[in-house]
């Protein structure tokens, strides 16, 4: 069918407004599961932030004592050993010219400023999940080089499980102090029930109550796959549908959530940890908290800068464990 000539189509008009989505679209995880385990603990005052550990004697099972002894031997004192980390500061600035902030956008503008510095906030927070659980030392830095803080795979030695060759980190004072050699994984193998129950089973000897099994994506699958004891695959009564995922696993020790993490730290594509946690031994404390600084404006443009300084607070490393070395795929 024909179009008469004098009628006017869209092809014609060349006032039509776009059609553009008042809201920006971002996929970006913004979860950080560790830090939101773990908390915010009361500030540190100094940029090498330490805490005290105090561990019971073992018990005795020859204390015995006769009626009526005189004068009883002395026992050795309990006393705290100290361990401590370096705080590390983290930063993201934004530059908006002063006409991108003055000009009417079609839609949400997520050039401008505000929005810019929203943005920094929550990937600094993304950067700070990566670089807690990295498989770093701690660092006093110097003249020219930053600060460092140690990440949780170095302060785990007690709870841990190893491939062939792996070795444990070890402290500054052999068993006091801040973590000054890393992890060694060893070679790699595949996550299996018995390694991960071994983990949660010394963290119960040692005295803790670990509520959290923390994998990436892959080691999420394998539990989901091939674990079969204790663990709690949920059936819905109304539609039939059977969940194929394990959220909770209940082992000999008590109930633990299995939550994944995205930014969880690797040493190779195919060499991966799952850590077993008590989230009440750790905490993420703070030297300077997050916050908006302007800077100066030296041209046609505002910078802002958002930082902060921190560190991560093991409380004592044996409340928590860790598989490390597997492959992320089933046996």
């Amino acid at each position: 069918m024909a179009v008469n000539a004098q009628t006017i189509e869209t092809y014609d008009n060349t006032v039509i407004r776009e059609d553009l989505e008042q809201q920006y679209n971002m996929i970006s995880p913004e979860e950080t599961p560790f830090q939101t385990a773990i908390g915010v603990g009361p500030r540190a005052t100094n940029t090498y932030h330490e805490w005290t550990v105090v561990e019971l004697a073992t018990p005795v099972v020859t204390n015995r004592v006769i009626e009526g002894e005189d004068a009883p031997s002395i026992d050795d004192g309990t006393l705290g050993k100290r361990f401590g980390n370096y705080t590390q500061i983290s930063d993201k600035v934004v530059s908006v010219s002063n006409t991108s902030e003055a000009v009417d956008a079609a839609a949400e503008n997520v050039q401008r400023l505000a929005a810019q510095v929203a943005l920094k906030l929550k990937e600094m927070k993304r950067d700070m999940e990566s670089m807690l659980l990295q498989n770093i030392v701690a660092s006093a830095g110097a003249s020219g080089t930053a600060r460092q803080a140690a990440g949780l795979p170095a302060w785990l030695k007690t709870n841990i499980v190893l491939g062939a060759s792996g070795a444990a980190p070890t402290l500054s004072g052999t068993t006091s102090g801040y973590p000054n050699a890393v992890l060694t994984p060893g070679t790699a193998v595949a996550l299996t029930e018995v390694r991960l129950n071994n983990v949660i089973q010394s963290c119960w000897n040692e005295g803790a109550t670990p509520s959290i099994i923390m994998v990436n994506a892959n080691n999420k699958r394998v539990i989901s796959q091939v674990f079969t004891g204790n663990s709690t695959r949920y059936k819905d009564a109304i539609d039939k549908r059977l969940t194929a995922a394990i959220d909770i696993y209940d082992s000999d020790f008590g109930e633990l959530s299995v939550v994944p993490n995205r930014f969880q730290q690797t040493t190779a594509s195919t060499n991966y940890s799952v850590y077993v946690l008590d989230p009440q031994y750790a905490e993420l404390v703070f030297l300077n908290t997050p916050k908006q600084t302007e800077l100066a404006q030296t041209g046609h443009a505002m910078r802002r800068m958002v930082h902060c300084e921190y560190t991560l607070k093991v409380s004592n490393e044996k409340a928590h464990g860790a598989v490390h070395a597997t492959t992320g795929a089933a046996s």
